[in-house]
């Protein structure tokens, strides 16, 4: 299914983890990502299917993951019995176009994936705290599938590591807290946010990892090799424990 490939490379390498846990799976291009991300997060949901009555998915959207949640909506599965939750969202109206909910209602609950049950971060008339302390009731069904990116300023849900209280976010006990990202670049004009936490992070029953590009393997590597949560938002995902991370990555 891999198009236009020169012939003799291989399609995917999986090589060792530097992080001493899981695979590194190395996509010859962006269609070859694509398609096997979908496939193992399919995988994923339809093992757990099998064993529940229902399955949870949390999921961050970006526009670099849209196709593969396309994609992933394709797939056959038993979607009315998945709850699709998000671990970061912007402090917006759950339907507003920029929100992450509208996102993923665009790329990921369409097709067979319709229906499947949104779990909104916002909700219309609530504070702040309302969400985040709700956040935090629906984070005690773990999720059976944990899907993860990052910015290529190494950012990880919405842990921006110049925001004021990232260090906060770092230290909590609670799976989301909210956060300031006024001070991050990449946050663009929506600085207030719900995200979840490295110890929040750390729960999924299978975690998936994607990354595309040098500078986000860059950040990866640095990562693998710490041994300070402080060093980078990955870091104190992988250093707060949990399932090993399978990681797709292609340039």
């Amino acid at each position: 299914m891999v198009f236009g490939a020169p012939a003799g490379l291989p399609l995917t390498e999986r090589l060792p983890d530097p992080a001493g846990g899981g695979r590194l799976h190395v996509h010859r291009d962006a269609h070859v990502w694509t398609w096997a991300a979908a496939v193992a997060i399919a995988g994923e949901l339809r093992r757990d299917l099998q064993q529940h009555p229902r399955c949870r998915l949390l999921v961050s959207p970006s526009d670099t993951i849209a196709p593969v949640f396309r994609a992933l909506s394709r797939a056959p599965l038993d979607w009315e019995r998945v709850d699709v939750g998000l671990v970061d969202e912007r402090w917006l109206q759950p339907d507003d176009p920029d929100s992450h909910a509208a996102a993923l209602r665009r790329h990921l609950l369409v097709d067979h994936a319709a229906a499947a049950r949104l779990e909104p971060l916002t909700l219309v008339g609530r504070r702040l705290e309302d969400a985040v302390a709700i956040a935090n009731a629906h984070a005690r069904q773990l999720p059976n599938v944990l899907v993860l990116t990052m910015g290529d300023d190494g950012h990880v849900a919405a842990l921006f590591p110049d925001s004021p209280d990232y260090a906060r976010a770092l230290a909590s006990k609670q799976d989301y807290i909210s956060l300031d990202a006024s001070f991050s670049p990449d946050a663009g004009p929506w600085t207030r946010r719900i995200t979840a936490t490295p110890i929040g992070l750390s729960r999924g029953l299978s975690r998936i990892l994607l990354l595309r590009g040098d500078a986000q393997l860059r950040h990866f590597e640095i990562a693998a090799a710490a041994n300070d949560p402080a060093t980078s938002p990955l870091a104190a995902v992988r250093l707060a424990g949990g399932e090993p991370l399978q990681v797709h990555w292609c340039p």
